[in-house]
């Protein structure tokens, strides 16, 4: 499974759907996402964003205050909860009104001022910058009947020597070039793009793979995972589905499919394709991680 980066970084939890207007305790929670940026200003602004979570507003505002970007800027609106807050990211949505990472924190902070308009904004950040982790958030507080962010395709190829040695940014670049080579390295990229929220971009990676190999089951499913948006979910299903039959003893049709419905809150059936999955490839790969969720499900009680 690959894991790229630091994706996303939230200083408190995913907060709940918008019932209506109803001032929330405490300061609302900051998402900043800097994807497998380690230069200096991203190093700053996640430190800063831990001070916050932690309480510590004053020290947070000061290491904002040094950088002069738009996610700095963002921060430093929040650091002045709940005074200037809102008015300061109204007028940053004024001065930069294709910026998501805005639109997606307005929503927020209206959200805990009590104030209407969080989904409005929520809807604008991702027709603003739809291929960013600001997006699938969100996408999270639009629609919380489905699990948080977007089902990822798990690819079976290994990962390529020396691959966890490499810093972050070395290991996107490392899996790019392989994409450029192969459909096991367009897979193994447009995984590690959905984990950074580059949804568009890993759905374009996947459906590359299916042209250049059709006949190819996991190219095949992954086009059709890359697909699960949860405004259209159809799009997904509507072509993982039929792959059942095309590849009746493919657990990777199966994982996926119970991934799916996994995502979209139907547990029941998600577990049946799970169980599938492993009894028509008992030793794969994916029938471990098959017997993994189900424990998991299990353990819930579901």
């Amino acid at each position: 499974m690959v894991v790229v980066g630091l994706v996303l970084l939230q200083t408190g939890p995913t907060p709940g759907p918008a019932a209506g207007p109803q001032r929330r305790p405490g300061p609302p929670p900051l998402t900043l996402a800097l994807g497998v940026r380690t230069d200096p200003e991203a190093r700053a602004l996640r430190r800063a964003s831990v001070a916050y979570g932690a309480g510590k507003r004053a020290e947070a505002a000061r290491e904002f205050a040094r950088w002069s970007s738009v996610e700095a800027r963002v921060g430093q609106a929040f650091a002045h909860w709940p005074a200037e807050t809102v008015d300061r990211l109204n007028r940053l949505a004024g001065l930069h009104p294709d910026r998501a990472v805005v639109e997606l924190n307005l929503g927020v902070a209206l959200l805990w001022s009590g104030l209407t308009g969080a989904r409005e904004a929520w809807r604008q950040a991702i027709a603003d910058e739809p291929d960013t982790a600001y997006a699938v958030t969100a996408g999270n507080l639009l629609h919380p009947e489905y699990a948080p962010g977007v089902p990822v395709f798990v690819p079976t190829a290994p990962l390529p020597n020396g691959f966890d040695e490499l810093a972050p940014p070395a290991q996107l670049r490392m899996l790019q070039r392989g994409a450029r080579e192969s459909v096991a390295g367009k897979l193994l990229y447009g995984s590690a793009l959905q984990r950074l929220g580059m949804t568009r971009s890993a759905e374009r990676v996947f459906a590359a793979a299916a042209r250049e190999a059709p006949r190819d089951v996991e190219a095949r499913v992954a086009d059709a995972v890359g697909r699960f948006d949860k405004a259209r979910p159809a799009d997904a299903f509507s072509r993982l589905g039929p792959l059942t039959k095309t590849f009746p003893h493919s657990a990777t049709v199966r994982f996926h499919l119970g991934l799916l419905l996994l995502w979209s809150g139907q547990a029941p059936e998600a577990k049946r394709q799970l169980t599938k999955a492993i009894a028509v490839e008992p030793g794969s790969p994916l029938a471990g991680q098959a017997r993994r969720y189900l424990a998991e499900l299990h353990k819930a009680g579901v």
